[in-house]
């Protein structure tokens, strides 16, 4: 049991999931108050003594990119105020797509991000389903990386599905799509697909059986949806009984509400990592990572080991 003190603070746009987290970790946010400048610039200020404690900064950091930079200002106002220890709870890591140089004179934006973060002054990263598990090796400072499988798998069990077959929309989702079918006892297939450019699939092609079979179809993000769609076509053509999709992060951009609401697709679960409009398309369906978050907070603000929280 730790005797410091510790205090959670929020970004404007997290706002909505730092609350069910602070409720559910015991304790209400802290106060920031905003200066604004006619230009757009804004000044976080932080309302309470946080000298020699443990803050927790929550924040995703999805587009604008006033919302990693509002981050970056809380991290560097607490580092000032004499914060002993700064854990940034990250839901949802934006520009962690950027993780490699694919090609000539392409930044690595994962990369920045974590050097950004670093250098504002945070202690420790926490953060879940990253788009590369190799991100975690882009910071010098401990990082736990957690998992929304230990969210979904109870979901999945609660449907009582008979023929369950999990499926991975590319091959890079493969080894996600495995773990979660040995946890589940299901079969596993994998849909194979082109890029010509991002966001624009040209061709997919299924690899496994799904005759008669009840398909979850996993990913990390769902952001134009054009993938899972596209990958419910060709399972349910291929003989699938029903197809659901199940992502930790909505980013849900462009057409993705309309595309996920005309498509094949039974259900759509996602995560509350970045604010969803749920009651734009009924078949998308909301889980809170409040609770994982916030007890991995407490455990290691206690010092505990969070080893039980690692499903996949």
């Amino acid at each position: 049991m730790s005797d410091q003190a510790s205090y959670l603070f929020s970004t404007r746009t997290s706002h909505v999931l730092a609350e069910k987290i602070a409720q559910s970790y015991g304790q209400p946010l802290g106060v920031i108050n905003f200066q604004y400048f006619s230009d757009g610039e804004f000044e976080p200020v932080l309302e309470q003594s946080v000298r020699g404690a443990r803050v927790f900064l929550i924040a995703s950091t999805f587009p604008p990119a006033d919302n990693l930079l509002e981050l970056l200002l809380m991290i560097d106002a607490a580092k000032r105020a004499s914060a002993k220890n700064i854990t940034v709870v990250i839901p949802y890591y934006g520009l962690a797509r950027q993780d490699r140089k694919d090609k000539p004179r392409a930044p690595i934006g994962a990369k920045l991000v974590a050097n950004l973060l670093t250098a504002a002054g945070a202690t420790r990263i926490m953060t879940m389903d990253l788009h590369a598990d190799q991100i975690q090796g882009f910071f010098e400072i401990p990082v736990d990386h957690l998992y929304a499988s230990t969210i979904f798998i109870d979901y999945i069990r609660s449907l009582n599905l008979e023929n369950l077959t999990i499926a991975s929309p590319d091959m890079g989702g493969a080894k996600r799509a495995k773990n979660y079918a040995g946890h589940l006892g299901a079969d596993v297939v994998i849909a194979y697909k082109e890029r010509k450019k991002a966001n624009v699939v040209e061709e997919m092609f299924l690899i496994g059986d799904v005759t008669h079979k009840n398909v979850i179809l996993i990913d990390d993000m769902i952001d134009t949806a054009g993938t899972l769609c596209k990958a419910a076509d060709i399972l349910m053509e291929k003989g699938a009984r029903s197809v659901r999709a199940m992502a930790t992060h909505g980013v849900l951009s462009g057409k993705a509400y309309e595309n996920i609401e005309n498509s094949k697709l039974l259900e759509v679960i996602v995560t509350d990592s970045i604010p969803v409009k749920e009651d734009i398309s009924s078949k998308i369906k909301v889980l809170s990572c409040a609770k994982l978050f916030s007890d991995v907070m407490k455990m290691v603000h206690e010092h505990k080991s969070i080893s039980e929280k690692f499903i996949i």
